[in-house]
């Protein structure tokens, strides 16, 4: 089977961008590869300072994954902290390319320009995606559109250790569901946690409800379009009951939460049964599986760049 990697950050409250970007591709295809799934830890840290947060949110990352359908049976469910072949060959990895070439990266521009601290590990993230992805000779990796460049980023830095050292590490592909590639959120723009922008994913109604009353509406099209464009992630039949209401955004909202809560219940209801021991089993289990996968692939780059005697 080919390998599958993907990841997702443990840096806040998981929203329906999540789900549709990343946990909705991955239950949905997982079962079809040799599947890895990380619970990004480190790079959390390139925004988030709150150690306790950190805990939490990795936590509540798996089982957001369960609760979306992934079995821990048939997939490599990982914390990357626990793997720290993750971050020696991120090293290894940064001394194969150049500055110039890390700032063309278009999501460090973005969250700068955004307004967040435009630190070292944010800089050189990309380098660590490489290395979470290249460790475990990935195929495919999903990813939201605005992720296609790290995964190029990945292929280029497996290419030039490649050129260097001769042939070890895979150059992986992309896997985009277009459709679903960017959600938006209450502000027209890509949902982010880092915009404040949000419909948290495991919220109660009432929070949803709220989230989506604030969503800022077009008033200049027969229908606002930012409610629109996420009311049809939830529920298909929605042109009639648009065309029905043209004008009526409150109507719209508030048929958007009721679907929006209705559809994510079951997933809400298996999120809040799983326990924090649970998860714990989960990563451990998952550790022991990854980690001499990650080892043995380090050892060849060791031994390439000369560090192994």
């Amino acid at each position: 089977m080919k390998r599958l990697f993907t990841g997702l950050q443990s840096s806040g409250q998981l929203h329906i961008g999540n789900y549709f970007g990343a946990l909705k591709p991955f239950a949905d295809m997982y079962a079809g590869y040799e599947s890895f799934l990380m619970v990004a830890d480190y790079h959390s840290l390139t925004s988030l300072k709150d150690a306790a947060q950190v805990r939490t949110n990795t936590i509540e990352v798996v089982k957001a994954y369960i609760a979306a359908g992934v079995d821990p049976a048939k997939a490599i469910i990982f914390k990357q902290s626990d793997v720290p072949a993750h971050t020696e060959l991120a090293w290894v990895l940064e001394c194969q390319v150049t500055v110039p070439f890390l700032m063309q990266a278009h999501a460090y521009k973005d969250k700068v320009a955004k307004g967040l601290e435009a630190n070292a590990g944010l800089f050189n993230y990309p380098m660590l995606m490489a290395a979470d992805i290249l460790l475990y000779d990935a195929d495919v990796v999903p990813v939201g559109a605005d992720q296609r460049q790290h995964v190029e980023y990945a292929r280029e830095a497996a290419a030039k250790f490649n050129l260097a050292y001769g042939e070890t590490l895979k150059e992986p592909q992309e896997l985009i569901a277009e459709e679903v590639a960017v959600v938006p959120g209450t502000d027209g723009q890509k949902m982010s946690k880092s915009y404040k922008n949000t419909i948290p994913l495991f919220a109660t109604p009432e929070e949803t409800t709220a989230a989506v009353m604030s969503i800022v509406t077009d008033s200049s099209g027969e229908r606002p379009e930012n409610v629109y464009q996420i009311h049809k992630l939830f529920r298909q039949d929605i042109d009639g009951l648009y065309a029905e209401n043209k004008g009526k955004y409150k109507v719209l909202k508030e048929a958007l939460a009721a679907d929006i809560n209705t559809y994510l219940a079951p997933m809400r209801e298996k999120f809040n049964s799983l326990t924090d021991q649970d998860v714990q089993k989960i990563l451990s289990d998952g550790a022991a599986k990854a980690a001499p996968i990650a080892s043995a692939k380090l050892v060849g780059v060791r031994q390439k760049v000369g560090v192994t005697l």
